[in-house]
């Protein structure tokens, strides 16, 4: 059993101040293992219920009359299949003292489940759970994890063949199932053509026009493809930075896979070798890397940037912490050097500290507040934000 300690901790704060937390992530992440462990460890009784269980679901028909006498911690289960829960918890969690605290589980982002944004507003705290990260796995296999990304079954199966199958099967379930049942009618095979394409665009900056002629439609139909997917948590998409700066910069978001594994999965690679013969290697790579400082530092998705001008200067990931301004460049080498845009990085965007993520095995400075950070030094060099 691989400890989730840091989510294990957040989400024990969370059910102490708030009456109502989900945990939000994509399908398969560790939810309902995370669920069982908490409840496991309150001081109170608990009640589950998973509404994919037919029983479940019938016995919350009538959710007020079922929940209104519980009292402890009321964990629902793919609470996205009964939309109208959320009013009720609404009332549920208003009464005085608070009787019972509700732990929702949900595969999809507050946009998708809108219902909750409204119903439960100043009531509710989100906690997105992704899959496994460098602080879970421990940093001395990093290789694994690039290669088989952080779903529990996927990381943790018996070998590279059967977690590559594993991925195949949840990218098949997850079009044909997990999104239809969140009200996206659109067909499976052309969310997955459309997936696969951007798997073959990940980490580049988004071009609407260009997916639109591929498949024929409107920018906006394509940019509605996109908007779902990084809704059901599956893809990030990085948004630019920009200020009055006297460059042109790019006002468009950068795209990526948000799993690395998937990410292979949909290029059909299923080895390192084939990994590293791609020519998405390096993108791989950058996505892999940016997913794990963000995870590392523990910054919010409001948080998290790219910049990049039209002459050519450009930083993978900027981090704005209140007044603090962190810089990240990604590189696939063991000889990171100081180039002219990373200078350029430095001086426009006032940086406090940028970072050269590098796939070496030493971390060392490079000039005055520019250093060149190895991938498997993450967890000793990197603090998390206070």
């Amino acid at each position: 059993m691989i400890q989730r300690t840091r989510e294990f901790s957040q989400l024990q704060k969370l059910l102490r101040r708030n009456p109502v937390v989900a945990i939000i992530g994509a399908r398969q992440v560790g939810k309902t293992t995370l669920a069982h462990q908490l409840a496991a460890r309150a001081n109170r009784s608990t009640i589950f219920f998973d509404l994919e269980n037919p029983e479940h679901l019938a016995r919350l028909a009538d959710p007020m009359l079922v929940l209104k006498g519980v009292q402890g911690l009321v964990v629902i289960d793919e609470v996205q299949r009964l939309p109208d829960l959320f009013a009720i918890l609404r009332v549920l969690a208003d009464r005085r003292r608070t009787p019972a605290r509700f732990l929702l589980l949900g595969s999809a982002s507050p946009e998708l489940l809108r219902q909750s944004a409204e119903s439960l507003a100043g009531r509710i705290a989100y906690h997105e759970l992704s899959g496994f990260s460098l602080e879970e796995v421990g940093a001395r296999r990093h290789e694994r994890l690039w290669l088989r990304g952080g779903f529990p079954r996927s990381y943790l199966a018996r070998s590279a063949d059967e977690s590559a199958t594993w991925r195949q099967e949840f990218i098949r379930t997850f079009l044909e199932r997990d999104l239809p049942q969140l009200g996206i009618t659109i067909a499976a095979s052309i969310l997955r053509r459309f997936w696969t394409m951007l798997a073959h665009y990940h980490a580049q900056t988004w071009n609407s026009s260009e997916f639109a002629r591929s498949f024929g439609v409107s920018d906006h139909t394509v940019r509605r493809y996109l908007d779902l997917l990084t809704a059901a948590l599956v893809v990030r998409q990085l948004p630019p930075w920009f200020e009055n700066v006297s460059k042109r910069q790019v006002k468009a978001p950068k795209v990526y896979i948000r799993d690395s594994g998937l990410l292979h999965s949909l290029l059909n690679l299923r080895s390192v070798s084939d990994v590293e013969s791609h020519p998405k290697l390096g993108a791989s790579w950058e996505g892999f890397a940016i997913e794990q400082v963000i995870r590392r530092l523990g910054a919010r998705p409001e948080e998290c940037f790219f910049w990049a001008t039209h002459s050519g200067s450009e930083l993978d990931l900027l981090i704005v912490h209140g007044r603090r301004r962190l810089g990240f460049e990604i590189k696939r080498t063991s000889s990171p050097r100081v180039t002219p845009s990373l200078h350029h990085a430095l001086a426009d965007l006032k940086l406090d500290r940028l970072d050269l993520i590098h796939a070496g095995d030493e971390t060392f400075p490079l000039g005055p507040r520019l250093r060149a950070v190895a991938l498997g030094r993450l967890l000793t060099d990197l603090k998390p934000l206070a």
